[in-house]
């Protein structure tokens, strides 16, 4: 009877890393989205009680003034929603993961000399740690991905959280529940610029209104009355610290063309950013400049592949992995040589073993699993020739 051959599934359905999906893989948010549901009641919940208020002033007072107020307050709010969720839902610039380790002609050709090496999956396979890339003339180190399988491009790095290497990675937020790359930093700069708008606009506002009832009254018996002003104020006067002091951060390495990671890294600090084009070429590339397309098609049909050969490579120094097909040879030479142990002596049998390549593996620093193996091997041999010997 003939195997069936597997269905195909959509993309997103297969999908290695940690992300959610809706409306078919249309929309991609990260593993931790309950918390754009919980920042979007943070943002909407105190613009509804201050739109709310002016409602009220509205209909007791000249209407002339209150509605311009209504309608900025609803426009601010409304563009602060839309730009959060165009930053938590879409793809920030995820970098497709390899099936298998690129070929070791690619990593031997490395420029960079690196004493820490790779082992794929395949036997005697052999990749640098690190190599060197030239960006706008100046020489770049990148980075070997264990989960991914490949040498991320530079500024990329990879989300633990999300579990994907992602394209000129700036953070993981966790207030909106996605990282930030290179496809949604300028939704993201935005959507904390237009929350730091509405924090002081509302806080503004509210303080207005508590001045212009203390005409008719004292201040103590206004903020009596006025409860919900005063706590918008409060609010409003917490909040714009986070997000203004978030606003000034990201303006500041938006004009020097840096991200969040490698400004926490100093990684300018000694070295100069080959990324700087001067101000004014730096805020024309993040807000000016055409946004790169998805490396990835969520929707499109794609063969499952078996799970196990998608599991992260283990770093080693310098060995390699024994693979089955060796184990099984093993087994068979040792059945082989138990069978013809019952002619020899035990001392004539240990002479006659290879001890070369034990002795090399003894000798290096950081002993690999094809060592180990070897060397459980041996003493499995050992024990079982004293045994037919024996009998």
């Amino acid at each position: 009877m003939a195997l069936s051959k597997p269905k195909p599934k959509r993309l997103y359905q297969v999908w290695k890393g940690s992300n959610r999906f809706c409306c078919g893989g249309r929309m991609i948010f990260g593993p931790d989205v309950g918390s754009l549901f919980l920042s979007t009641l943070l943002i909407g919940v105190p613009a509804l009680v201050f739109c709310s208020q002016v409602l009220k002033k509205i209909e007791r007072h000249d209407p002339c003034l209150g509605y311009p107020v209504l309608a900025v307050a609803l426009a601010i709010t409304i563009l602060d929603l839309v730009f959060l969720f165009m930053t938590s839902g879409r793809d920030p610039g995820i970098v497709p993961r390899n099936l298998k380790p690129p070929d070791s002609e690619d990593g031997l050709d490395a420029t960079t000399p690196s004493m820490e090496w790779v082992n794929g999956r395949t036997p005697h396979l052999k990749l640098p740690r690190t190599k060197d890339v030239l960006v706008n003339g100046h020489s770049v180190r990148v980075k070997f991905c264990d989960t991914c399988l490949l040498y991320r491009p530079p500024r990329a790095s990879h989300c633990s959280i999300c579990n994907n290497c992602v394209q000129r990675f700036d953070h993981h937020c966790p207030w909106v529940g996605q990282c930030i790359g290179i496809r949604n930093y300028r939704f993201f700069f935005l959507f904390i610029l237009f929350s730091t708008f509405l924090c002081i606009y509302v806080f503004v506002f509210s303080w207005i209104n508590i001045l212009e009832q203390k005409n008719e009254d004292t201040l103590r018996k206004t903020l009596s009355r006025e409860v919900l002003s005063v706590i918008l104020i409060v609010y409003c006067f917490i909040a714009v610290w986070f997000v203004g002091g978030l606003t000034v951060f990201h303006s500041y390495l938006i004009c020097t063309n840096q991200t969040t990671y490698e400004n926490f890294r100093y990684r300018y600090d000694k070295n100069e950013n080959p990324h700087n084009r001067g101000m004014l070429a730096n805020i024309k590339k993040i807000f000016f400049s055409k946004m790169p397309p998805s490396l990835n098609n969520f929707r499109e049909l794609v063969v499952e592949e078996d799970h196990s050969e998608d599991r992260p490579i283990t770093p080693t120094a310098g060995g390699n992995v024994t693979s089955s097909k060796e184990r099984i040879i093993d087994i068979e030479m040792t059945s082989k040589l138990g069978e013809d142990a019952r002619n020899l002596t035990l001392p004539e049998i240990l002479q006659n073993l290879d001890y070369t390549d034990i002795d090399d593996d003894m000798k290096r620093k950081d002993s690999d699993m094809k060592g180990l193996m070897k060397a459980i091997t041996l003493i499995e041999l050992c024990l079982q020739l004293f045994h037919h010997s024996c009998w």
